[in-house]
C-alpha cells in the first residue's frame, strides 16, 4: 500500500546554489549533508520543506527548461513575497499559464539546473469546486 510521498530528489551541479535557492524561496531547513562521504551515487544534501523531504544531489544538470515541475503550496498573502525572493536570487520566472477567478495564484521558475518549481496559494478540493462551476 502507497503510503504517500517519501521524497523528492533533484539533481545540481552547485550544492550550494541549491541549497541557497531552497532555503531563501521556500524556508527549507537543511538536515544532512554528506561531505565527502557518500552513501549514495553522489554528494547529497537533504532539506525539509514543509514536511517534506527533499534531496539534492551532485550530478549534471537538465538539459532542457519544459514544463515538469513540483509545486509547493504557499499562503495566499505570501505571493509578494516570495516573488521578491526569486527575483533577489536572479532566478527565471516562466509565465503562469492562464487561471480563472478562485483557483488559487502560482508563480513557476527555473533554478540553475532547469528544474521547475511552481509556488501555488490553492488546494486540490478548491480548484476542483472552482472547475466544477464552468467557465462563467
Amino acid at each position: 500500500m502507497i503510503e504517500g510521498l517519501s521524497h523528492i530528489t533533484f539533481i545540481t551541479r552547485n550544492l550550494d546554489r541549491m541549497e541557497e535557492i531552497l532555503t531563501t524561496v521556500f524556508d527549507a531547513r537543511k538536515i544532512y549533508d554528506s561531505g565527502d562521504e557518500t552513501f549514495s551515487l553522489a554528494r547529497e544534501r537533504f532539506f525539509d520543506i514543509g514536511g517534506v523531504w527533499v534531496a539534492t544531489m551532485e550530478g549534471d544538470p537538465l538539459v532542457d527548461q519544459t514544463y515538469n515541475h513540483v509545486a509547493f503550496k504557499m499562503g495566499a498573502d505570501d505571493y509578494d513575497d516570495r516573488l521578491a525572493r526569486i527575483k533577489k536570487l536572479g532566478l527565471t520566472l516562466r509565465e503562469g499559464r492562464a487561471r480563472v477567478e478562485g483557483e488559487g495564484h502560482s508563480l513557476y521558475f527555473y533554478d540553475d539546473d532547469n528544474h521547475m518549481f511552481e509556488l501555488h496559494s490553492g488546494t486540490l478540493d478548491t480548484r476542483l469546486a472552482r472547475y466544477a462551476k464552468g467557465r462563467t
